[in-house]
């Protein structure tokens, strides 16, 4: 009997042990393995691995591109945001000899590249191959807004943005068009009604929302992931360009409209003029960029970018605007060394303040300081002879780059709300040929 009791008790133990061993094994695969796993993707963020959809769509169109001596650069700005903050890993690391995907494993629907317009080569070519490697593409073009004002030419149609999708992962192309000013330019994304609205999810683009304008950026070859790709030499400049880059493009139609109506003034006299003030526009522009002092065209400077496209020949002087917020101590003293001498101050920096320059042959370049307020924007004027104060109030606006004299410069966004806080609702009548100097309106 005792036997049998002992032979039941290790039974028992056996099972007992058993059970527990197995509670062991549930346990660590339940509990230790899910909770560890969840602190290494913690280490390691959103991060996966080379076999990620991404990684491999990027790596396809580089292979694509360096094929087809299509030198396309990165100008997504996840990604070289991620690549700036680990730079000295980036360039400390070979071709290949990288074991793990830091940059374009990261999950995201896009990945994003340019390409300048002049650099392109064998477009249907380049599509076919994209097709066969299992990229699905589409092209979006349209007109050349600088041929918008010439009949013969203005149906003429340019590419600006490719986009490739390879599965779940797409590439966008975006492509930059040199312009006058030594810098580079991108449309907007249009989509025409025969594209499928679907087929990526747009309103995620970064690029696109609005035609935008660059300096042009210095390249530099990288080994990123294993992958060798160009990149801006200083990729934070680029990406702290692209929330201020929207371009709005002259009003081509309507300066040649406004042409037809009032004769352009060709005389010797205008053409001298119009050299002199192109010339005294780029040294200001020279002279405040150095010193990192953003500004606009202004008053009639602005007036003769919107309304004609060029410089109006009887406006005497070239205008400009700046944020009192941006005002420098020593901005007089760089105007003179530029050799532009003060020729008066008004106002003070608290109030009012307005700056003008003799530049050569009579063309005065002046300077008007723009104060906030909570609802509207305001600069001061002051009467010469009698010192007497005027302010000129704006709606609030916003700064957008655009093309004038072969320059990149800045214009109010809201354009036509400045002008008319500036002139009223007369300015096309102002400063052509038959009228005189114009003169700002006066709100109060």
């Amino acid at each position: 009997m005792s036997r049998i009791n002992k032979n039941v008790v290790l039974a028992l133990l056996i099972l007992t042990s058993s059970a527990f061993l197995l509670f062991q094994l549930y346990y660590y695969k339940h509990y230790l393995s899910a909770k560890n796993a969840a602190g290494l993707s913690k280490s390691k963020g959103s991060r996966i691995g080379f076999d990620s959809i991404q990684w491999r769509a990027v790596k396809k169109f580089i292979m694509l591109t360096s094929n087809q001596n299509v030198p396309v650069f990165l100008i997504d700005p996840l990604m070289l945001e991620l690549i700036d903050k680990n730079f000295e890993q980036v360039k400390n690391t070979s071709y290949g000899s990288t074991s793990e995907c830091k940059f374009f494993c990261v999950p995201r629907d896009f990945t994003t590249f340019a390409l300048q317009y002049h650099l392109r080569k064998n477009e249907e070519g380049w599509f076919r191959i994209a097709e066969n490697m299992g990229f699905q593409c589409i092209k979006i073009e349209s007109k050349d807004p600088r041929l918008d004002g010439i009949d013969s030419l203005s149906g003429t149609e340019i590419p600006l943005h490719y986009i490739c999708k390879l599965a779940t992962h797409a590439i966008h192309l975006v492509v930059f068009h040199e312009r006058s000013g030594n810098y580079l330019w991108h449309g907007h994304l249009r989509l025409k009604e025969h594209l499928d609205r679907k087929f990526v999810p747009f309103r995620k683009l970064r690029f696109g929302r609005y035609p935008g304008a660059f300096d042009r950026p210095e390249l530099q070859q990288v080994t990123v992931d294993g992958l060798e790709v160009l990149i801006p030499k200083d990729p934070m400049h680029f990406v702290e360009e692209i929330p201020h880059s929207r371009f709005i493009e002259c009003r081509y139609k309507e300066a040649r409209a406004f042409f037809q109506q009032y004769l352009d003034d060709n005389t010797v006299e205008a053409m001298a003029f119009r050299k002199s003030a192109k010339e005294l526009l780029q040294l200001a522009a020279k002279t405040l960029n150095k010193l990192g002092v953003p500004f606009w065209l202004s008053s009639g400077t602005c007036l003769g970018w919107y309304r004609q496209c060029n410089i109006i020949p009887y406006s005497k002087d070239v205008d400009l605007g700046i944020f009192i917020q941006d005002y420098k101590s020593d901005i007089i003293l760089a105007f003179q060394d530029a050799g532009l001498p003060l020729k008066h101050k008004f106002g003070k920096v608290e109030d009012s303040l307005e700056l003008s320059f003799q530049g050569k042959d009579d063309v005065k370049l002046d300077i008007f300081f723009f104060y906030e307020e909570t609802d509207h924007m305001w600069n001061g004027g002051t009467q010469a002879k009698t010192g007497k104060k005027f302010k000129y109030l704006f709606p609030k606006f916003t700064l957008c780059w655009t093309e004038f004299v072969d320059m990149k410069v800045h214009v109010p966004c809201e354009t036509l709300e400045y002008i008319e806080a500036n002139y009223a609702s007369f300015w096309m009548m102002l400063e052509n040929r038959q009228g005189g100097k114009c003169r700002s309106r006066r709100t109060h």
